[in-house]
């Protein structure tokens, strides 16, 4: 357990030297270096976790595959996660959500998803490696949907509906997740959140459908990191259980579950492409426009 419950000072020096590095990937790295060749100690540790984020998941006792390693060394804004189930997608999210609200002091995250009950899933991700830390920044509010820090901090849980987020401003970081499910008013209400602040956006999630806003950011999309994480790549999944539920379950669902397919819903009476097929840019439309 890291439990880091440094003085005030310290912590406002912190935000500084974290604020100041953000945007020199360079000029981070090469202070990195010289921390982790300082020796040990809590101040060093601290600041190391606060620049690293990979630093950060090990204080956790989490050992990231490759892809997660990367991510947590991404410096993009704008992040798109196509995964398989039980990838570890929502764990890095858990993480990258705590971190930001421990060392950026004033941070507003918001975690939305289709469901309260999916949204409270990763907040209580990110809950419990808050107090696995042992709380290193005091909370001011601790409850079940939120967490208030007294640096300033929060992170909110919300039902994915876009009434719900509609008040808040200065996110610093907006994280969807089920995104290929959330409806797309949701999607419309919450980026222009990040206007002001220039915080950050995430979406995570397993496929479903060739609709939605995920799917048309995933394909058409500008400005996105994506992250594709079949099952394959995930070296807690075996192929001995993969092979079970190839028996089991339907090769549809085994590609939108496993492998990062974009499937036609169950519900889905005419396909996609038979949609596209049937629309032709110079045929006019029957009944006019507007």
């Amino acid at each position: 357990m890291v439990n880091l419950n440094l003085s005030p000072e310290w912590l406002e020096l912190r935000a500084v030297v974290v604020m100041a590095l953000e945007p020199h990937p360079e000029a981070k790295e090469g202070v990195l270096r010289a921390i982790k060749s300082a020796g040990n100690g809590e101040l060093r540790t601290d600041l190391e976790m606060a620049l690293d984020r990979s630093a950060f998941a090990c204080a956790l006792d989490l050992e990231p595959d490759d892809w997660q390693e990367q991510l947590l060394c991404s410096t993009s804004d704008r992040v798109l996660l196509n995964c398989s189930r039980q990838s570890g997608k929502s764990t890095m999210t858990a993480v990258i959500t705590l971190h930001r609200a421990i060392y950026h002091p004033g941070s507003l995250i918001l975690c939305l998803a289709p469901a309260l009950r999916q949204s409270q899933e990763l907040f209580g991700k990110v809950l419990g490696f808050y107090r696995d830390l042992g709380r290193p920044v005091t909370p001011a509010a601790e409850r079940k949907l939120s967490l208030e820090l007294e640096t300033g901090s929060r992170i909110v849980t919300l039902p994915g509906t876009e009434r719900t987020i509609r008040g808040f401003s200065g996110t610093s970081l907006l994280v969807l997740d089920e995104a290929a499910r959330v409806e797309d008013e949701l999607y419309f209400a919450g980026r222009p959140m990040l206007a002001v602040s220039g915080g950050a956006l995430m979406m995570l999630t397993t496929p479903y459908g060739k609709r939605g806003v995920f799917y048309e950011e995933w394909t058409s999309g500008r400005g996105w990191e994506r992250y594709e994480v079949p099952a394959s790549q995930c070296p807690r999944i075996s192929e001995e259980f993969l092979e079970e539920e190839r028996t089991s379950l339907p090769p549809f669902i085994i590609r939108q579950e496993y492998e990062c397919s974009f499937e036609e819903t169950e519900d889905q009476v005419f396909t996609t492409d038979m949609i596209d097929r049937a629309v032709a840019a110079d045929v006019a439309p029957l009944f006019g426009v507007g």
